[in-house]
């Protein structure tokens, strides 16, 4: 079964230096670009993560420090990243925990604008997860049939989930061929931010998650302690937290704003 598209969507997969986003680097990236007609266009970078590979990431997926050290950096490569997935909503394996905000961070650090509006993201993990309760290999061979060879390399990695969410969607009857009803179903909780340190609330009005205020909204604390705001963009929160926080920081003076002039213009109004 091909995907039902109606814009074309990213699968990718990050070998990187850790699991840490504000603070790692990505290694290898693979991009597997399926278009609305089914033609596809696959491209695969190594990284120079400006940093030391930890032995421990290494024996993961096979990627050295001297791999890498003539590779390009990110900074090099972020602008040609960014116009291969304009336009384009994303896939991946636990991408909505860990590749998508690795990814946002490593944009942002490059001075290149990420965000998800007006993009999706289906995470292929989290339907396997709710569905079996397996590994990515485990996937392949349950889906697929196949083994996985390879396995921690991004290139293998990227095709294999996109095998794999084709095969979920020929299993179950339940799984709609519908990019946004796929975002809706691989997403645990709707949040503001990719570390999950805003989230809206059942009004869709963001809260923090975290420290004093958590469960308080956001806005609120904003006009409350202007303070907590200077601490956050000076503290180690991953950039794109910092980002969303300051756009909900300038829709909320802004707004405040225009109810001041609209109240001025009323008071004009009923005077003359």
């Amino acid at each position: 079964m091909e995907l039902n598209l109606t814009k074309p969507i990213i699968f990718f997969d990050l070998e990187t230096t850790g699991i840490n986003i504000a603070k790692d680097r990505i290694v290898e990236i693979s991009i597997l670009k399926v278009y609305p007609n089914g033609n596809k266009e696959s491209k695969t970078w190594l990284v120079n993560p400006e940093m030391e590979i930890p032995k421990e990431a290494s024996d993961i997926h096979g990627i050295t420090n001297e791999r890498v050290v003539t590779e390009p950096t990110f900074n090099e490569l972020a602008s040609e990243v960014s116009k291969l997935i304009e336009g384009c909503d994303l896939a991946g394996f636990n991408s909505n925990r860990f590749d998508i905000p690795l990814l946002a961070e490593e944009m942002l650090r490059a001075k290149v604008n990420f965000d998800m509006k007006d993009r999706v993201a289906v995470d292929v993990q989290v339907i396997f997860h709710k569905k079996e309760e397996r590994t990515l290999s485990a996937g392949y061979k349950f889906y697929c049939d196949k083994d996985l060879e390879n396995a921690h390399s991004a290139e293998a990695d990227t095709l294999a989930t996109y095998e794999i969410l084709k095969a979920q969607l020929e299993k179950y009857d339940d799984l709609e061929n519908d990019i946004n009803f796929l975002n809706e179903y691989s997403t645990h909780n709707k949040r503001a931010d990719f570390a999950g340190f805003i989230m809206f609330n059942d009004e869709d009005e963001e809260i923090f998650t975290f420290g004093k205020y958590k469960g308080q909204k956001v806005a609120e604390i904003l006009k409350k302690d202007k303070g907590y705001f200077s601490w956050i963009q000076n503290a180690d929160f991953p950039l794109y937290t910092k980002k969303v926080l300051t756009e909900i920081k300038e829709k909320t003076f802004f707004n405040k704003k225009e109810n001041t002039l609209e109240d001025l213009q009323n008071k004009f109004n009923q005077k003359f």
